[in-house]
């Protein structure tokens, strides 16, 4: 018989509990009975190539054990509190620390907005966004290797895009960016027609460095490959945002949004939050496949939305469901550490800059432009063609019958 083993998940931003078969499959030979092969593969194979080391990097590291997220060594909450994202966006395409670089807005090439016009406006922004950067890359014939100056053009240019999309779906005009705002601000004023609350280009700005960059994740990897094949940067990144598409990656801010909204009170938290693990349904917000301590991402942010104004309300509930939530999946789980993840304020920080919740996660695309393109930099800088191998686990050599 199989033996189950029960793993404690992050899904979509999300913690919930699920059964795996932890059975090994014959190396070779039929599963419906056929004959083993007598030169089985031994080789160790890992799902997911979970714990198989994929790339050396200088860019970020993730420690998860600890609680710590650094960029080029320095920690998050540093560059959250004292940085800008063009300037955490350039440590990470160069390795140096230029407090005062520059990233301005750039505007949506003719061809690029033609394309977006022509998509529906129930698209998925997402599609758009992923849209926008091939048409952009197809103009600029972007050469091997990648540069940081193809990173910062591209960079600079998909927040106008998203926005442009953003307008569109609603039956608006794009507009054209300020060049005087930092990307974040830019992209809120293209997205809304007017210059944005100094707080809340603040609050995004923030939200951006957060986002920007979190070691060989699933879209980080996808990057990797494509630009291992001597791939252009524009290919690498369309890739990223596909596989950042997925449920499983892209997480769920505004899920939490919705969640936090249906307990409406801390009076109703608990109840609602043992109810809801009762059903073997999702606890938005809460655990990660990584982090075994409180998501130093998390901490960030929470600090930010402590900070915007006209958010106290909504953000009191929020801290107050956190500290419930943590308590009964302490009591439920006392031998997991369950924290918050970066989804959670995330949402408190997203809501509260007046963000539509169907371009969250193209807003976290944005953020990983400058993870993505600084890793698809290194990967050409020391190439190697990604080619992992694979089991095979169909049947034996046969015959088609007479």
């Amino acid at each position: 018989m199989p033996s189950l083993a029960y793993h404690d998940t992050a899904w979509a931003g999300g913690y919930h509990r699920h059964m795996t078969d932890t059975k090994t499959e014959p190396a070779t030979g039929s599963r419906s009975g056929g004959s083993t092969s007598t030169t089985a593969d031994t080789r160790p194979y890992s799902p997911g190539l979970e714990g198989v080391i994929g790339a050396e990097s200088a860019i970020g590291l993730v420690d998860g054990a600890n609680g710590r997220l650094l960029y080029r060594g320095y920690p998050i909450g540093e560059l959250v509190e004292n940085g800008t994202y063009a300037a955490v966006a350039d440590l990470l395409w160069t390795g140096e620390w230029h407090p005062d670089a520059g990233l301005a807005p750039e505007p949506v090439p003719g061809p690029v907005l033609t394309a977006l016009r022509e998509l529906p406006r129930d698209a998925s922004p997402m599609d758009a966004l992923r849209t926008a950067v091939s048409v952009w890359g197809a103009m600029q014939r972007l050469a091997f290797p990648p540069t940081p100056e193809d990173a910062r053009a591209l960079t600079a240019f998909s927040p106008s895009a998203l926005a442009a999309f953003g307008r569109l779906r609603q039956g608006l005009e794009p507009v054209q960016p300020d060049r005087s705002l930092s990307l974040a601000g830019a992209f809120l004023q293209q997205l809304n027609g007017e210059r944005p609350d100094a707080a809340a280009a603040k609050a995004l700005e923030a939200y951006f460095i957060v986002a920007g960059e979190h070691g060989l994740n699933a879209s980080t990897f996808t990057a990797r490959v494509i630009t291992a094949t001597r791939s252009d940067l524009a290919s690498a990144v369309c890739g990223a945002i596909g596989a950042l598409k997925g449920p499983l990656h892209g997480g769920a801010p505004s899920e939490v949004v919705s969640q936090l909204h249906e307990i409406g009170s801390p009076e109703r938290a608990e109840a609602w939050i043992k109810d809801t693990l009762d059903r073997g349904e999702r606890l938005m917000g809460f655990g990660h496949r990584v982090y075994r301590a409180y998501d130093p991402r998390a901490a960030a942010l929470r600090k930010v939305a402590e900070g915007m104004a006209g958010m106290a309300d909504w953000l009191s509930l929020a801290v107050k469901v956190e500290d419930i939530a943590l308590r009964v999946l302490a009591e439920r789980h006392p031998d997991r550490v369950l924290k918050t993840n970066v989804e959670y304020y995330t949402a408190a920080v997203l809501q509260g800059v007046g963000l539509p919740p169907e371009l969250y996660p193209a807003t976290f695309g944005l953020a990983r432009h400058a993870g993505w393109t600084a890793h698809a930099i290194e990967q050409a800088g020391a190439n190697r063609l990604i080619r992992p191998d694979m089991r095979y686990t169909g049947p034996e050599e046969r015959h088609l019958p007479d």
